[in-house]
């Protein structure tokens, strides 16, 4: 149940809703090491997720429902339960070593008195391993059948709210029970998990944010989800009120897991779009960069359990039973379909289908049958209602129509359907059909394509030689998640009546010889990759993903559904005024390098001209005798110059340092450099700006940079790209290097780095005989990490014979080659402002200084 400690998390979500009464006490620690039991009490401290680490490694499988069944034995009042041989969180245990301890935490299927929730409690734990989580019958309708149902599944099936009549409209309460639920889930996890040595593992949408919950409370908590159902286009995800906050919490997690590589794609291109993050492959692995954490991507289909299958398939009951069936249809070839009853399975263009099959191929009209099994369906609503009156109109025209007294063509079976008799409809039909409009996964075709291969016992029962070649045909929709597995299948747009009659017209009519190769391929694809190898293959992708959690330091950021843990290198903290106005004061000779966009003028500011108070600032350091101060930028000259006119005595480097003066009375000194390539770069940049809206060229005199921050994000990167390899391409033997940088793509001399301005400067005082005792250089860009590189190399030189005190600095909390930050460019006027200060204790403008900046005394 939800913990008291929650209800600030839950002022994004309040209301009578979440007056969720608690348990009676705290599930009991499990013991994980025999005479050790870990205790109860957690810190909220991301550094200090402390446990014994003699406890051995477990897996806890978090999941809407528990892999159990449920029964009230009414006459001796208590509960029978029963493990679910056909849960695939059941199945997925195959995966793992036998020593491996799995936990499942979950609901149950059925409501549970608040009496009697604590003795359940214990008897499953000790029973099955499973942690239940009685959530409030009312808040439940609202989670499961409101949100999830009503809401997300519609949308992740590309189905949108236009009107109310097409699907139900975002509902604040809804969306409300959807996160206390997910809390209640996240408290019975902190209940038992140990969070140094186990892996967690949230399976589908319905926990999308319960990654937050665990986040916050370990900041290094080993945490895997996988999503079974699709991710749509960011086109249809972004209407979603609620988006921030569920990729938000996915991002919490350490590996997310998709089916296919499209279903990955939509979710990477959310992120782009939405939350700004970029993506790249890391040996094989895709990674997003995550506040410093390393979120992967992992792509597989999950599997069947080919053991529990073919138990199925080798019961005397499956063999009377295809028997029956083979009798039935004698003489006729049976196409099925095995599907739930919903709107988005294509039953009913999957029945039109076939009756334009029926109309066009008049000589299959009697020799040709549909069995189409309707499994019940997962919610109720009007849509679902009216899809089944569509399937049974539609069925009972073409048995009108094409039906003889001793004929149906269609025949639906609307029914609770055993496996058994599942598997025998499987084993006896020449072709399999899942016509889905959008679907997550579809094992289907894949158990179909087992029972065609048969065994001993079936081959018997229908009267197949055992040396008989196998055969299968599988007619797949395009907008299934297991199409891409099936190489072998005729795929099919749902929608394209005429083409999947057609299709079902192949499939039947095909040679044996080539239906022999296509069974082939499938069986060796399907029996290599089933729900085990599925299992072991995630689970060796999550170990990999956490196996530096303790190389870095930790802490969490962000308030409610916002929250997310930086994590940074060891020696990488905050930069303390009080630290470096200390080593300031007692130094004599001082360089300090500054960048500009992103230092001193926030980038994100349409003005980019420096305020009054930083020229300020800039003039109080640099006319400070011990000082030597630039402002090493990208920028051009022109627009430097005259920004800073009144900035005497301050050092400038353009265009990234191509040019370089000490002071404004002094001249311009650059780099002898062929430009000459400029004429080959710039046709080039011309075309592809021409091409993509929103993008455009800086020339510079020495450079040439193109920018596509206002372009489409996916676009705009996908051209920056291709312009990257296309300038390397026809530069490769000019004197000139190509860059991309953020929403840019560079050509500029070679040998020209900000990197370079600063080992200058250094050299020269050093030269001087004046070598410096205090370094600081503050940039937020990835050119200014040549800067942070440069001077540690050159300080590090023997010509240094005692080490200044070096403050390299980024903007942000993100990985960098500096040992500090600074959050953002008011933190950087405030440590300026601090400096100044120290250099003049009565500065011109000293009130001014105050008020901005604060006193440092």
């Amino acid at each position: 149940m939800a913990s008291r400690s929650s209800a600030n998390f839950f002022d994004l979500a309040s209301g009578d809703i979440l007056d969720i009464p608690q348990t009676p006490r705290a599930l009991p620690r499990m013991m994980t090491v025999p005479g050790i039991i870990s205790d109860g009490c957690r810190s909220n401290d991301g550094d200090s997720d402390s446990m014994s680490s003699a406890c051995h490694e477990r897996k806890i499988i978090v999941a809407n429902m528990l892999p159990l069944h449920a029964q009230r034995d009414t006459t001796a009042e208590k509960w029978c339960f029963s493990l679910d041989e056909d849960s695939l969180l059941l199945q997925l245990k195959d995966g793992f070593s036998p020593e491996t301890e799995v936990t499942y935490v979950g609901s149950l299927k059925v409501d549970v008195e608040p009496s009697e929730q604590e003795e359940v409690t214990q008897r499953l734990l000790e029973e099955f391993k499973c942690v239940p989580t009685f959530v409030p019958c009312e808040i439940q309708e609202m989670f499961y059948h409101g949100f999830c149902k009503q809401q997300l599944w519609p949308l992740f099936h590309y189905m949108l709210p236009m009107c109310p009549d097409h699907a139900d409209r975002f509902d604040r309460q809804l969306w409300q029970a959807y996160v206390s639920v997910n809390k209640i889930f996240a408290d019975k996890v902190m209940e038992v998990v140990n969070p140094e040595d186990d892996y967690i593992w949230v399976q589908d949408y319905h926990l999308m944010v319960l990654p937050t919950f665990l986040r916050k409370r370990y900041h290094r908590v080993k945490l895997g989800f996988f999503l079974h159902s699709p991710f749509p286009s960011s086109e249809i995800y972004r209407t979603l009120p609620v988006r921030d906050e569920i990729l938000k919490g996915l991002l919490n997690c350490d590996l997310i897991g998709f089916h296919t590589f499209d279903y990955a794609r939509h979710f990477l291109s959310c992120c782009s779009r939405m939350l700004g993050l970029d993506y790249e492959s890391k040996r094989g692995h895709i990674g997003l960069d995550y506040f410093g954490r390393t979120v992967y991507i992992k792509i597989l289909p999950v599997g069947i359990h080919m053991g529990r299958l073919e138990s199925v398939l080798n019961l005397s009951s499956t063999f009377a039973k295809a028997k029956e069936v083979q009798e039935q249809f004698k003489g006729k070839k049976v196409i099925l379909g095995v599907d739930d009853m919903d709107i988005f399975k294509g039953i009913s263009l999957k029945l039109l289908a076939f009756e334009h099959l029926l109309q066009q191929q008049e000589d299959l009209q009697g020799k040709l049958v549909l069995v189409q099994i309707v499994n019940p369906a997962r919610s109720s609503g009007k849509d679902v209602q009216e899809a089944k009156r569509e399937t049974y109109s539609t069925a009972e025209r073409i048995n009108q129509i094409y039906g003889t007294s001793n004929y149906e063509p269609v025949i639906l079976i609307d029914r609770p359907v055993a496996r058994y008799e599942k598997t025998a409809y499987y084993a006896v039909a020449e072709c399999c059909i899942v016509n889905a409009v959008r679907d997550g996964m579809n094992l289907v075709p894949y158990k179909y394509i087992v029972c065609r291969q048969g065994s001993p016992g079936m081959d018997e029962a229908m009267g197949i030689k055992a040396d008989s070649p196998r055969t299968s045909m599988l007619v797949v929709s395009e907008f299934i998640g297991c199409s891409p597995s099936l190489s072998g299948a005729i795929r099919v747009n749902p929608w394209d009546i005429e083409a999947v009659a057609e299709a079902l017209n192949v499939a039947i009519t095909m040679s044996n010889s080539e239906k022999e190769l296509r069974h082939e391929k499938h069986y060796r694809y399907v029996s290599s990759h089933d729900v085990a190898y599925w299992a072991r293959s995630f689970m060796q992708d999550l170990e990999r993903a956490c196996q530096d959690h303790y190389s870095k330091r930790c802490w969490g950021i962000g308030l409610g559904l916002g929250f997310r843990v930086i994590a940074l290198s060891p020696s990488f903290r905050k930069l303390s005024l009080d630290h470096i106005v200390s080593s300031y004061r007692r130094t004599q000779r001082r360089a300090i390098f500054l960048d500009y966009d992103g230092t001193v003028v926030p980038q994100s500011s349409m003005v980019k001209a420096p305020s009054a108070e930083v020229i300020s600032l800039l003039n109080a350091l640099s006319n400070e005798p011990k000082n030597t101060v630039y402002i090493v930028s990208g920028r051009g000259r022109t627009s430097l110059c005259e920004w800073l006119a009144p900035c005497e005595r301050l050092g400038i480097a353009a265009e990234h340092g191509y040019f370089i003066r000490d002071c404004k009375t002094s001249e311009w000194d650059h780099l002898d450099s062929d430009l000459e390539w400029k004429e080959i770069a710039e046709p080039v940049m011309q075309l592809y700006t021409e091409a993509t809206d929103g993008s455009f060229i800086e020339s510079k005199e020495s450079a040439l940079v193109w920018h596509h921050y206002d372009a489409d994000p996916d676009f705009g990167s996908c051209q920056a790209k291709e312009l990257l390899d296309h300038l390397e391409s026809v530069l490769a033997n000019e004197p000139a290097v190509v860059k991309r940088g953020q929403h840019i793509v560079e050509v500029k001399p070679q040998g020209v780095t900000k990197g370079l301005v600063a080992a200058k400067v250094l050299s020269m005082m050093v030269e001087s005989g004046k070598p410096p005792d205090f370094v600081m250089c503050i940039g937020d860009d990835r050119s200014d990490e040549d800067m942070f590189e440069s001077i540690l190399s050159t300080i590090s030189s023997p010509s240094v014979t005692a080490a200044p005190d070096i403050f390299a600095c980024t903007v942000g909390q993100k990985p960098s080659k500096a040992k500090y930050y600074l959050d953002d460019t008011t933190d950087v006027l405030k440590l300026l402002g601090g400096l100044a200060n120290a250099s003049n204790p009565k500065p011109i403008d000293t009130a001014q200084f105050q008020l901005a900046f604060g006193s440092v005394i």
